[in-house]
């Protein structure tokens, strides 16, 4: 047992090891490659002297908002992942697959096309409402027949209300296609648009997402014995469960609001921590939030590259890096389950 609980500890160890160190690599290239490439020089005269003016410091300022949102938006993609596929014991629950990413899409092009907002503030405020309402929505469905909520029925629920609330988007833009310009890079998914006063305005509520998202992982494991389990050990199984998923909206809403819906992040992170530290929630979800952060700069780093001299928006990368990872997962379930 001793050599057991060793392994263990070394293990995290090195997952947390190698994460931070992964980190700090993505963080560094995503200030250094791009459609102009800086050195290590410009990028410390970029960070230390604000008053020089050269291009490759100017050029260094520029990114550094977009890699702090970056790894906020990933990490929070990641955490939130990891937190809805442990309150629904669904291993394919994931903001985008759940119908949350799509939810938030409409109602902040329903406020662009009929409210005209326009500010960070209110395109946080209707994407975590559309957040909510869709949550409780593909919640509310999936629970209706014999069984309750299954992991299938929720994942069928959240599909059927992602593509109808695709088509609702797509009846707003249609006829306001000239003044929705904006919406369409939105929707893409992307982080090119970071400004600090966005970062400002989403991090009280990405606090706090985290904050609750923490507070609730030790009860997650109880939850994954069984109701009946977790109550009998003194969980408060109906307010954790909601803990958890308002903290999974909290993160998905307010990334959403700024950098638009991205996919995959939050399915396949939490997997590949699973398989590399175990399934206890206590580990599964800040290393979630820690490789999330990185695959998406990460991610934004390879659309620079790919997409230069222009860029290729985050939201693609992830799609096409997420989609074998789908793919995996449903073939590891339909074996086990055979």
């Amino acid at each position: 047992m001793k050599n057991t609980a060793f392994g263990a500890r070394f293990n995290l160890a090195a997952v947390l090891s190698a994460s931070l160190i992964a980190l700090s690599v993505v963080s560094i290239l995503s200030l250094t490659l791009g459609s102009r490439s800086v050195s290590l020089s410009e990028i410390l005269e970029g960070l230390c002297n604000d008053q020089a003016r050269s291009m490759g410091a100017l050029v260094v300022r520029k990114r550094i908002p977009r890699t702090v949102f970056g790894l906020l938006a990933g990490g929070a993609l990641g955490m939130s992942g990891a937190l809805m596929q442990a309150v629904t014991k669904n291993p394919l629950a994931d903001p985008g697959i759940l119908g949350v990413n799509t939810g938030a899409s409409l109602f902040v092009v329903v406020g662009i096309a009929f409210l005209g907002i326009g500010s960070p503030n209110q395109y946080i405020l209707f994407a975590l409402c559309g957040a909510a309402v869709s949550s409780v929505f593909v919640y509310s469905v999936s629970a209706i027949g014999r069984g309750g909520v299954t992991p299938i029925k929720l994942a069928l629920a959240g599909a059927a209300t992602a593509a109808a609330l695709s088509s609702l988007i797509s009846a707003v833009m249609l006829p306001r296609a000239s003044s929705m310009d904006s919406f369409r890079f939105w929707q893409v998914g992307g982080v090119g648009g970071a400004t600090w006063s966005g970062i400002a305005a989403v991090a009280p509520f990405l606090g706090l997402g985290i904050v609750l998202g923490l507070y609730s992982t030790p009860t997650l494991n109880a939850l994954a014995l069984g109701d009946d389990v977790a109550a009998s050990l003194g969980v408060r199984v109906g307010l954790m469960r909601c803990v958890g998923a308002l903290s999974g909206v909290l993160l998905c809403g307010a990334t959403t609001a700024l950098a638009g819906p991205i996919g995959f992040i939050g399915l396949m992170v939490p997997h590949s921590v699973r398989l590399l530290t175990g399934a206890d929630q206590r580990r599964v979800v800040p290393l979630s939030a820690i490789g999330g952060a990185a695959i998406l700069v990460l991610s934004d780093v390879i659309g620079r590259l790919l997409g230069a001299p222009g860029e290729l928006e985050v939201g693609v990368v992830t799609a096409f890096l997420g989609a074998p990872a789908l793919i995996g997962i449903a073939v590891r379930s339909k074996i086990r389950a055979i």
